[in-house]
């Protein structure tokens, strides 16, 4: 089965930059789409940004977009979520997620939690002001 794993995570100063990073394996040369959600206690999860296989196409949230950038290294195995100029409204859990095979790509689909069918556990993220 697939894994995944969240990692760069801490605390951070408000204004500051952060790089998170997903690294996969068991995927035995299955490349997936995908995406970057976050959750604060209490909160329902959001949609931050995602990934086409090739890194050809992103997507992003509106709460997010200008200040986060998303990649990937498939030699790697590795995606990647930029985050410029925090601020403390960033603090939360952040979870990347493995898109289901074969679905179209759009911001409809993307934005979906039911489309994703692996999940990694999630690294903290927190910033002061």
């Amino acid at each position: 089965q697939v894994q995944l794993v969240e990692s760069g995570g801490g605390l951070f100063q408000a204004g500051g930059s952060l790089k998170l990073s997903c690294a996969s394996s068991g995927h035995y040369g299955t490349i997936y789409a995908m995406g970057w959600f976050r959750q604060v206690p209490h909160m329902q999860r959001e949609f931050v940004s995602a990934i086409s296989w090739s890194g050809s196409e992103t997507f992003y949230g509106e709460s997010v977009k200008g200040r986060f950038t998303v990649s990937r290294d498939n030699a790697k195995n590795t995606v990647y979520l930029q985050i410029n100029s925090l601020k403390p409204e960033d603090t939360a859990a952040y979870y990347c997620a493995a898109l289901s095979p074969g679905l179209p790509l759009s911001t409809a689909t993307m934005t979906r939690e039911d489309n994703y069918v692996y999940w990694g556990h999630g690294t903290q993220v927190t910033v002061s002001s």
